[in-house]
């Protein structure tokens, strides 16, 4: 068993230097994508859950429309069509949203550096430095929940019995990255 002072500096160097005990709120982010690139593709779908660690306090779910056709082997993955993102806002017609719902949070979510690219991206070519702190509960889990075959959110999440409703969706996967980080904040 690890002891309370490594806990919480494991924890610093998760959440980029920010003790975990002493965040308020962590803002759960999941996105789906035109593809993998983020300097090339765009955002499909956005969900943000607000948590203070035991309870969800705030959400936000969008599709979003990428101004490009959706590749057939991503509508497949997600089953996000062209025809449902072809009425729904562009990234900047909920950009003023996510900046005031993320404002002081921890940008929390499962490989983060994927979903805060795009974010991160997405702003960057609205003219607006968008930088907050991170968290990434697939950095995290495989330090805390050691010997896993795989540490995908899927598996991991039936392995630990958590229910995701919605898989390759943004709110099914970020209801499911919520109820993660609630049990890793649990077991430390």
């Amino acid at each position: 068993m690890q002891s309370e002072s490594s806990d919480l500096a494991f924890c610093s160097l998760v959440c980029n230097n920010i003790s975990c005990n002493f965040v308020s709120v962590y803002a759960v982010i999941d996105i789906e994508t035109t593809g993998l690139s983020p300097r090339k593709e765009k955002i499909t779908e956005i969900a943000l859950f607000l948590t203070d660690g035991k309870r969800i306090v705030n959400e936000f779910s969008t599709l979003i429309n990428p101004e490009r056709p959706i590749p057939y082997y991503i509508t497949r993955l997600t089953g996000i069509t062209d025809e449902m993102v072809a009425e729904a806002p562009k990234f900047y017609e909920v950009a003023r949203t996510l900046v005031e719902m993320t404002e002081g949070t921890v940008f929390t979510a499962h490989n983060a550096r994927f979903d805060y690219g795009f974010v991160r991206e997405e702003f960057r070519q609205l003219g607006y430095p968008y930088e907050r702190e991170i968290m990434d509960t697939l950095r995290w889990s495989r330090r805390l929940l050691p010997g896993h075959p795989s540490y995908s959110l899927g598996r991991l999440c039936h392995a630990l019995g958590i229910h995701v409703n919605g898989r390759h969706r943004a709110a099914g996967d970020a209801l499911a990255t919520v109820h993660l980080l609630h049990h890793l904040l649990e077991i430390t």
